[in-house]
């Protein structure tokens, strides 16, 4: 078992030696440490990943913001000018001994820097390398800069979000970041799956917009197989997704929100007391007459509680949930029993609160309490181990 997580480590002995900055690239890293990998996170002398002050709130521990502690806890790292020919001479002995690279440069750059794949290769020809761009290797967009939000907004993403009349709206979530790393950790996995079998090295490859692209595969296909390819229509009301019929969308009560999911509009008016709604049994017009139906809905649904549309709804096994902000998500029972968050130990009586692996394995959770490293925390120890030089 890794001496870093708690549960199997299922990749114990995996040494993953990752280049990459803020969030797609290290949250790759992350999750392959989360299943007991070693992972060396290379970092310019003195100034570190961009993530270390690039905030993504006001909310700093130890002069360090919080997505940075989140998103590189149980990591090595290790301070490299990759400028310095001694540096990455150094950085190159250890990518010749690692089982994953990872690096999230703009194309161009890491083969500047002669650490590219092909160069790795000839390294250690059976390496899993794995890139992560903005907008892919190629094309006119290629060289322009890799964020989540411009990633979204090339993908089409922003107008399947909001109601019809507002804006293209952006998830207010770095989602674009958050899928790519993932993506490339099942790349990464299934090519250490190959290598074991016949130990042949892969370069695993996606980008921001791929990913993007690659969430929306479901209207995406709808969309391209429509003779008319019509674009999607937003609800004027509660849209929630432009293709769904009603009454799917968050509605207001007489004191909070709720949320409803594909339910027969039919059924839905006899169960919540609506007669308007209960005539309508055509499942045709639940798509035709969408807003108007939403519309009927919600009039109702504010004439009383949460609570009380939760309890009939529920007995009807109705597709609903109440909305829930996150101070009463945290006191609900539901989140209690997955015990989903852990602390960091940063030493001197101080931690850090943060999120666990959503995973579990043989009936263990994935945690750590090992922090994010300090810049360069384990030049000293890697050196000697790995035979590094001075």
């Amino acid at each position: 078992m890794s001496e870093t997580s708690a549960g199997p480590g299922l990749l114990d002995g995996l040494l993953v030696v990752d280049f990459s900055q803020f969030l797609a690239g290290p949250l790759a890293g992350l999750k392959l440490a989360d299943f007991g990998a070693r992972v060396i996170k290379i970092e310019r002398p003195g100034v570190g990943d961009l993530c270390r002050t690039l905030y993504l709130s006001e909310i700093e521990v130890e002069r360090t913001n919080t997505l940075f502690h989140a998103i590189n806890r149980n990591k090595q790292s290790y301070a490299a000018n990759l400028k310095s020919d001694d540096d990455r001479a150094k950085v190159a002995a250890l990518v010749a001994k690692a089982d994953v690279v990872i690096q999230n440069f703009r194309p161009g750059i890491i083969e500047r820097l002669g650490l590219d794949y092909e160069s790795v290769r000839a390294l250690n020809p059976g390496v899993v390398y794995a890139s992560i761009s903005g907008f892919g290797a190629e094309g006119e967009w290629r060289d322009l800069p890799g964020q989540d939000l411009l990633a979204q907004a090339r993908s089409g993403l922003m107008w399947l979000t909001g109601d019809a009349d507002q804006q293209p709206v952006p998830i207010g979530l770095a989602i674009a970041d958050q899928l790519a790393g993932n993506f490339v950790v099942q790349g990464v996995l299934a090519a250490l799956l190959r290598r074991a079998r016949t130990g042949e090295g892969a370069h695993v490859e996606t980008s921001l917009l791929e990913a993007v692209l690659d969430f929306q595969f479901e209207v995406l296909t709808t969309h391209l197989n429509d003779p008319e390819r019509k674009l999607p229509r937003r609800s004027a009301i509660n849209n929630a997704h432009a293709y769904l019929a009603a009454p799917y969308g968050v509605y207001r009560t007489s004191d909070s929100f709720v949320a409803i999911a594909m339910t027969p509009v039919d059924a839905l008016g006899r169960i919540v007391g609506c007669e308007p709604l209960a005539a309508l049994t055509d499942p045709q017009s639940w798509f035709d007459r969408r807003d108007e139906i939403k519309a009927t809905l919600r009039d109702h649904l504010l004439q009383n509680s949460t609570a009380h549309w939760m309890r009939l709804l529920q007995a009807e096994d109705v597709w609903a949930s109440e909305v829930l902000d996150w101070p009463a998500l945290f006191r609900s029972h539901g989140f209690a029993a997955l015990n989903f968050l852990q602390d960091l130990d940063l030493g001197d009586d101080q931690s850090i609160t943060t999120t666990r692996s959503p995973i579990r394995v043989d009936g263990h959770t994935l945690t750590s309490s090992r922090p994010a490293p300090a810049i360069g925390q384990h030049n000293e120890l890697i050196e000697q181990e790995f035979g590094l030089g001075g």
